[in-house]
């Protein structure tokens, strides 16, 4: 069924960050100050001093940047939530927390929680440094599909797709030696293998670990029903009660991230404009690689609220 709504609110995930991210709008409001302190409170960590004072490395540490990132998207939500009218959100792998906040189906402060145990449980996830992920570029599905099969099977070890971002970009998630094999049969195809700067191989079994213990965290939330639906990474599909978000949710660390579903089906579900909140506004260069085998051009619209500008531009607009 349609929704009733035309408006999806979508939160970047990690790769989104950047330097000095979330200060003029923290400068400008002591209530957007006070949930980056709470955010260091509930972390242990100098978040401000990392990503307005410090360097690329520690910006990048993903036990760093998990509770950063997400209080820029609250922040810059909460500026706008008063005017928006969202019938639904999403939000890539690490930015869907920052949707269930917006939706009202988690705390504020249990999504701090839940994302700085988060960060420091996928930072330590794989001490011996096995895993890896690399994104693929320039190449179907079905290539991508027959590259992680034909790794699989010659390496003998873990490899999948981890994130199906557009359809000529994918993430693959794996063991160093797989990833290093799948990397060669991307070339053989005139594919383009790219190494990702990350501690792990994120989104697939070799983080079960590290999910189970953030599930058991999650279990002992208070989950609300949301505002809005949110469209989950693990199926592409909206969720709209608190069971099903509470059952949901603890298998996002293992799963593959469906964004390449999660927005079309927003689209055929009526939604016609899309509006990131969060830095870079990379997930709104994504859209039209996803949306152009389902529509026209003229038949969408998008918007970036990535900084204290963007965000007074779209409330006067």
């Amino acid at each position: 069924m349609p929704l009733n709504e035309a408006l999806a609110i979508l939160f970047p995930g990690q790769g989104s960050q950047e330097p000095g991210m979330g200060k003029d709008l923290a400068e400008a409001d002591a209530g957007i100050m006070n949930i980056w302190k709470k955010a260091e409170s509930i972390s242990g960590i100098d978040l401000r001093g990392i990503y307005w004072d410090g360097d690329e490395a520690e910006m990048a540490n993903t036990r760093n940047l998990q509770p950063a990132l997400t209080v820029v998207n609250i922040a810059l939500w909460s500026h706008v939530a008063g005017k928006a009218a969202p019938a639904c959100a999403a939000g890539h792998s690490l930015g869907e927390f920052s949707a269930l906040a917006a939706a009202e189906a988690l705390s504020v402060d249990a999504v701090l929680e839940t994302v700085s145990l988060r960060g420091r449980l996928m930072s330590e996830a794989d001490p011996s440094g096995i895993g890896t992920m690399a994104a693929v570029l320039k190449l179907e599905l079905a290539d991508v599909e027959a590259v992680v099969k034909e790794s699989a099977e010659a390496v003998g070890e873990m490899i999948r797709v981890a994130n199906y971002n557009t359809p000529g970009q994918f993430v693959l998630s794996g063991t160093k030696a797989a990833i290093a094999d799948a990397a060669e049969r991307v070339k053989t195809r005139k594919g383009r293998a790219v190494p990702l700067a990350v501690s792990g191989a994120f989104h697939s079994p070799l983080m079960d670990e590290a999910a189970k213990e953030l599930a058991a965290h999650m279990a002992k939330l208070s989950w609300n029903k949301p505002k809005f639906p949110v469209y989950c990474n693990v199926n592409g599909s909206p969720v709209a009660d608190a069971a099903s978000l509470k059952e949901i949710m603890p298998r996002q660390m293992t799963s593959s991230v469906m964004w390449i579903d999660t927005i079309r089906n927003q689209y055929g579900a009526g939604i016609r404009t899309f509006a990131e909140v969060g830095p870079k506004g990379v997930l709104g260069k994504m859209l039209g690689q996803i949306l152009k085998p389902v529509a026209d051009a003229s038949e969408w619209s998008s918007v970036s609220v990535g900084n204290l500008e963007a965000a007074q531009a779209y409330l006067n607009g």
